[in-house]
């Protein structure tokens, strides 16, 4: 069930989502729980907004994650659980994820 998104598009607008979130995502039909952001797809070395696992299975295998960005979200299911401290987490986790983002546009010109 490893996915990637081959022309892999971000999309800013979108605010990062809590741990814990269950989404329906585009053209993939099993529902994910994401339960972390910012994170390398070894194989790849490409950087995604989130992690995710099937739903409800939950963690098989490493060969069932799924590395996606907040653009291939078609549908919140659930929002994950959110506190003062997730809220403040997520601020750190978008700020890093930017500064990733200018930093790969720098080194492709």
């Amino acid at each position: 069930m490893q996915k990637e998104d081959e022309s892999i598009q971000f999309s800013d607008d979108i605010e990062l989502l809590p741990i814990g979130t269950v989404v329906k995502l585009k053209k993939v039909e099993k529902p994910v729980m994401i339960y972390g952001r910012h994170q390398m797809q070894t194989s790849s070395r490409h950087i995604y907004d989130y992690i995710a696992v099937p739903y409800p299975e939950g963690n098989i295998t490493d060969d069932f994650n799924m590395f996606f960005n907040r653009n291939m979200i078609e549908e919140v299911l659930h929002l994950g659980y959110e506190t003062a401290e997730e809220k403040e987490m997520r601020e750190k986790v978008e700020f890093d994820i930017q500064s990733t983002r200018k930093q790969s546009k720098l080194f492709e010109q």
